[in-house]
């Protein structure tokens, strides 16, 4: 940019030359054999706005300086390449439109917002020495304190840093995390596994970074998937038995209480039977007996005959 405004200053210049020093186009000549004055064309008017014009260019293609803007979301690092320091003798943070020296200085930017990554398969050893295949992603951001303490490291923009060290900071958590994890469990708490490698993660890398919502993505080999399922079933029959004896054991305990209420209903309608019959022989005196009988006569005679008479026969 800086450039292109030289060059354009450099054809202004020559144009406001051009136009101001056009009445020295022509030179004013004494002809002897006229014997009178004549106009004749000057060529050293034109070398005027000429050399205005190659002398802009050739500023404009070895000047030093450019202007760049720090877009929205990124953080600028002005750095100043002339040191002992790995090469940096200091830094400052920039925001806007920056102008720098592009001899002695540098210009980078930072994404301070979330990153997201996604590297290529990656073979890991898990615990028992099985090797399955990972496909980690993450996000990531960087720490906006710490961005020129890591240039000064490494030296390298973000994009060489992202496949570079922290590529190697990352599959090495994944390893390491991964060798104390057997392939079962794995599976069955992976929400836990992938927890562990983001602690660990952030552990190696706080220095300059935070990383989160990371996914492993890792499929077993088909071997291992079919003993996974497996065992799984085997687990899921177990407790299934398990849930099938207390039941069963609930079941009885159910039944045994029922046969104790109708043992105990039997009882006692049996001991209340008694007590009604142990009731009613008490109540059986002769005299009631007598009295009940009356109580059913109907005022009739009897009819059996005893010997042909009409005898009466007591039949108490």
């Amino acid at each position: 940019m800086i450039s292109t405004l030289i060059f354009i200053l450099g054809l202004v210049i020559a144009g406001f030359i051009a136009i101001t020093t056009r009445d020295q186009m022509y030179r004013v000549e004494h002809d002897n054999y006229y014997n009178r004055d004549v106009k004749k064309f000057n060529p050293v008017w034109i070398f005027k706005p000429i050399g205005v014009f190659i002398l802009s260019l050739i500023i404009a293609s070895i000047q030093p300086f450019a202007i760049e803007k720090v877009d929205a979301g990124n953080k600028g690092l002005k750095v100043n390449l002339i040191g002992n320091q790995r090469g940096v003798s200091s830094y400052q943070y920039k925001t806007g439109w920056v102008l720098y020296n592009t001899w002695t200085e540098q210009m980078l930017e930072f994404p301070i917002y979330q990153q997201h990554i996604e590297y290529d398969d990656q073979s890991v050893i898990l615990k028992g020495g099985f090797s399955t295949t990972i496909k980690p992603t993450f996000n990531y951001s960087l720490r906006e304190d710490a961005i020129g303490d890591m240039f000064v490291n490494l030296r390298r923009p973000i994009s060489d840093v992202e496949h570079g060290w922290l590529k190697n900071a990352i599959i090495g958590a994944v390893n390491d995390v991964s060798n104390t994890w057997e392939v079962d469990s794995i599976f069955n708490h992976r929400q836990a596994f992938e927890a562990a490698i983001v602690a660990e993660c952030n552990i190696r890398l706080s220095k300059w970074f935070n990383v989160s919502q990371l996914r492993t993505n890792i499929v077993p080999p088909e071997a291992l998937q079919e003993s996974i399922i497996a065992k799984t079933k085997a687990i899921q029959q177990a407790e299934a038995s398990r849930q099938q004896a207390i039941a069963a054991k609930a079941d009885g305990e159910r039944k045994v209480a029922v046969a104790r209420a109708d043992s105990a209903e039997t009882v006692i309608n049996a001991a209340a039977k008694a007590k009604a019959m142990e009731l009613t022989q008490q109540k059986l005196t002769p005299l009631y007996v007598e009295f009940k009988k009356i109580e059913k006569w109907n005022g009739e005679l009897p009819t059996t005959v005893a010997g042909g008479t009409g005898t009466f026969l007591n039949i108490k």
